[in-house]
């Protein structure tokens, strides 16, 4: 372990650390609170930064509260709460800022609203539980770590995968494949979903509403976590847009894919999961739209097969994983000049770079908004409306 320093913690970061100076040098803190006078304990040095956690808290922020949740600072999953949640949904309207000032290079950036989550507890409907067999542990894997924290009670999940969790603990370590290493759950209005399926455990298809549209779905496919804030994100990220033609990449089990059906003459959906795919089409059916054809495909391998002969496209909403968008799926959306782009972003550093090469290629950005999926951690879903200025 390194040396041990007092530092006042001056804001939060991307990644969810807090910034702090001393000796002439940057120091991130986990787990800080802006406004916190802490004794820290140095990690490691990287050049000129420091990375430290905290060993005492000599004199906590305003905005400091207790974590209610006995695995915090150990289990990997929250990293907010010691923030109010006033000052959790100010970190995340800093961190989108910062990667929009410092990563897109925007000189004025708009003030951010992220919109906050009707629950702040209990609010997940969608979980991977991390397996170590020869510990007999359940749960997340550490802060930092590949070893699994062993939890009873995750206070962030939905009732629902709570009781699910219980039940996956409850059972004989005997009836678990000898190569599982980790579960996906989900939960619907109907049942809960697991896979991969073992002993009573089922990959069950599942039903949730969202607004006026109901998708079906199972734990192989990837659904949104917090449904409670859908309909206001859907909402903003399809805004008044009308029109002819409409694409929606990465569209998963169709979440976007149906509102804008109702609003464009012609959809083109393309996700490269075979199962959310099959999800997407049968959604579209049951809704009883006919105007829109889901792909399954690589968003990249479709964008160079596709993006020169796809014809007059009006509107491109994306909504990839947290990698962002590959540089051929951005250069395939500049080549059709879409008039208009919504970019629905779950990583505020990659909607950075990708919005870089978007504004470059042409477009200005219309509004922004954030979403607050995630309470407890950094995590904030992101919304920007793009419209073609050249």
């Amino acid at each position: 372990m390194g040396e041990s320093l007092r530092v006042e913690i001056e804001r939060i970061l991307p990644g969810g650390v807090g910034l702090a100076h001393a000796e002439g040098k940057t120091v991130f803190v986990s787990l800080a609170a802006p406004g916190d006078e802490l004794r820290v304990q140095v990690e490691r040095e990287q050049g000129n930064v420091l990375f430290a956690s905290v060993v005492e808290v000599l004199t906590p922020s305003p905005v400091r509260v207790e974590p209610p949740c006995p695995y915090f600072g150990r289990c990997g999953g929250c990293d907010f709460q010691q923030l109010t949640y006033e000052a959790q949904l100010a970190a995340k309207a800093g961190i989108i800022t910062d990667c929009l000032q410092r990563i897109a290079r925007l000189d004025q950036v708009p003030a951010i609203t992220v919109h906050p989550s009707p629950k702040q507890w209990r609010y997940r409907v969608r979980a991977t539980w991390q397996i170590d067999r020869e510990k007999c542990e359940i749960g997340y894997y550490e802060r930092g770590s590949r070893r699994v924290c062993d939890v009873a009670d995750c206070a962030v999940l939905l009732p629902e995968l709570q009781e699910t969790l219980e039940e996956v603990r409850a059972t004989e370590w005997s009836e678990f494949p000898p190569e599982l290493k980790h579960l996906d759950a989900v939960a619907g209005e109907n049942d809960v979903s697991l896979s991969p399926a073992f002993a009573e455990f089922e990959t069950n298809e599942l039903n949730l509403r969202v607004g006026n549209e109901v998708y079906q779905f199972n734990a192989e496919s990837f659904f949104q976590i917090n449904p409670a804030l859908l309909p206001e994100l859907i909402q903003f990220a399809l805004s008044d847009a009308s029109g002819q033609m409409a694409l929606d990449l990465y569209c998963g089990v169709g979440l976007f894919t149906l509102p804008l059906s109702r609003r464009f003459a012609k959809v083109i959906g393309v996700e490269a999961n075979a199962v959310a795919t099959r999800f997407a089409r049968r959604n579209l059916q049951q809704a009883g739209l006919t105007n829109a054809h889901v792909l399954t495909a690589t968003v990249a391998g479709w964008m160079r097969a596709n993006s020169r002969s796809t014809g007059d496209v009006d509107f491109v909403l994306l909504d990839p994983p947290r990698a962002g968008a590959e540089s051929v799926v951005i250069k395939g959306i500049l080549d059709l000049h879409p008039q208009r782009i919504s970019y629905v972003s779950c990583d505020p550093a990659t909607l950075g770079r990708d919005l870089k090469k978007l504004i470059a290629g042409g477009y200005a950005i219309d509004a922004i908004a954030g979403f607050d999926l995630f309470p407890q951690t950094h995590h904030v879903e992101t919304v920007v409306l793009l419209r073609r200025s050249l």
